[in-house]
């Protein structure tokens, strides 16, 4: 467990950060008026978390993807999503689960997913 931590310090981080403002009750803000402001902000989170995992991977390993490398760190993302939405709706009484912002997080992992492979993919060949 020692070795994961050390391996993957800022996706853990960011996921973190993703739990917290998944589930903490945020202020109104003039940037709410922003046309599907919130789908981005699950976009970015969720992109720029798989393109981290993707990063953090080619750091600590040598070789290229394994096939189970490839699907866990594409579902995981796009589970966690879920499970916010879930917990948004369950555990809180100020926030609510949203289908679209669960596609905002899949897409938004796909994207990063795509990024970090054309990304990491170039990078392992020069090594």
């Amino acid at each position: 467990m020692k070795r994961f931590f050390k391996t993957y310090p800022l996706s853990i981080l960011i996921t973190v950060a993703i739990i917290f403002l998944s589930l903490f009750n945020p202020p109104e803000t003039k940037i709410d008026d922003i046309k599907f402001i919130d789908k981005i902000a699950h976009f970015c989170m969720y992109g720029g978390l798989e393109l981290v995992m993707w990063i953090e991977y080619v750091r600590r390993h040598k070789g290229p993807y394994s096939k189970l490398h490839i699907l866990v760190v594409i579902l995981l993302p796009i589970m966690l999503g879920g499970l916010m939405e879930i917990a948004q709706s369950t555990m809180t009484v100020y926030r609510g689960g949203d289908w679209g912002d669960f596609i905002a997080d899949a897409v938004g992992v796909l994207a990063g997913a795509a990024t970090g492979w054309v990304l990491t993919k170039s990078f392992l060949r020069k090594r």
